[in-house]
């Protein structure tokens, strides 16, 4: 059992070692083809047939070699027969943080969108995000509004969270598609400020601030927080929340926006009753359900980056298509043999 043990650990490292210097050979050509772009690039993945393969893998392994041949002649035929006259739909990805960095290649890829898709095309960003700084996701809320405002229908999945800034974004779609146990609404706006004041003055420190302009500086770190910029503070905290129930009554108008905009969140199940959500789901239910009739690319934009980034980028690529072919090759002949 040792020497079988030992055996197959050597050819597990040998595959990697082989990976490795396929890996590299694909970043070299890839860097060299790619240098006139400055780094930057636009990556587009057929997601039917990444959705074929599983199937026919699985089929192949469950059928027998005969009766595998025999549908999957059928079906593929079929798929050829209509594959240019589908709609297209072109799935996005946003991972929000605090600052909503993922906005920099969403203005890129929706750009190329708008560009190039047609009346019966279709957008589905899956969404996750805890929400983050205002104008951070303000901008990422109008990247999608361009979208709408094209004519190209927009739907949005939430597989975990979209939540405060998150559903800022997510309103904005034709449809919202939720998972049942996910996070959902947190309409409200919230500010948390530490200060030193009162540590600074009992350690004799001065902390001196030169404003011009009444309410340039209404709550600091380190001055004394007055009880007058306090409630300018709370006033500016209050006219941001009017205006997010504004924009999100503007989206959905038949939400009752003032019961949802408290700041509390819901699950799934309780958001699609409240009206903050469509239907429930997984995005890869959803994405599943289109691709019977529907051409599905994955869509994202990679900004430059440095050199070491771009490498271990395409070297990750490469090894993970390298062994997604070899294990889907394996399943499929498993049976046939």
């Amino acid at each position: 059992m040792d020497l079988l043990l030992e055996t197959a650990t050597f050819a597990a490292k040998g595959l990697v070692v082989f990976l490795t210097i396929a890996a590299s050979a694909v970043v070299l050509f890839g860097l060299g083809r790619r240098r006139n772009l400055g780094g930057a690039r636009l990556v587009v993945k057929q997601l039917n047939e990444r959705f074929e393969a599983l199937s026919d893998g699985l089929a192949a392994r469950v059928l027998g070699k005969k009766a595998f041949k025999k549908q999957h002649k059928a079906t593929h035929a079929a798929r050829a027969s209509k594959d240019h006259t589908r709609p297209s739909v072109f799935v996005l990805d946003f991972k929000g943080d605090l600052l909503a960095n993922d906005v920099k290649s969403l203005r890129e890829e929706v750009t190329a969108i708008v560009g190039a898709a047609r009346p019966d095309d279709e957008v589905v960003v899956r969404l996750e995000s805890p929400g983050g700084a205002v104008p951070h996701y303000g901008l990422a809320a109008a990247q999608l509004a361009r979208l709408r405002s094209r004519k190209v229908k927009l739907t949005v999945c939430i597989d975990r969270v979209a939540a405060s800034g998150g559903y800022l974004m997510a309103c904005v779609a034709d449809r919202i598609v939720a998972a049942p146990f996910s996070i959902i609404g947190s309409i409200g706006v919230v500010a948390q400020v530490p200060n030193l004041h009162r540590l600074l003055k009992k350690h004799d420190v001065d902390f001196e601030e030169m404003t011009a302009g009444e309410f340039k500086r209404t709550v600091t770190v380190f001055g004394e927080i007055t009880p007058k910029g306090k409630e300018k503070f709370q006033d500016q905290l209050e006219d941001t929340h009017a205006l997010f129930k504004e924009f999100v009554k503007a989206q959905r108008p038949a939400l009752n926006v003032d019961q949802v905009a408290t700041g509390e969140h819901w699950l799934g199940t309780r958001a699609l009753s409240l009206g903050l959500v469509d239907q429930l789901g997984t995005s890869d239910e959803y994405l599943l359900e289109r691709a019977a009739g529907a051409r599905l690319f994955e869509v994202r934009f990679e900004p430059a980056g440095t050199w070491r980034d771009r490498v271990g980028r395409f070297a990750a690529e490469a090894v993970d298509r390298t062994v997604v072919a070899l294990l889907t090759r394996a399943l499929s002949l498993g049976r046939s043999s």
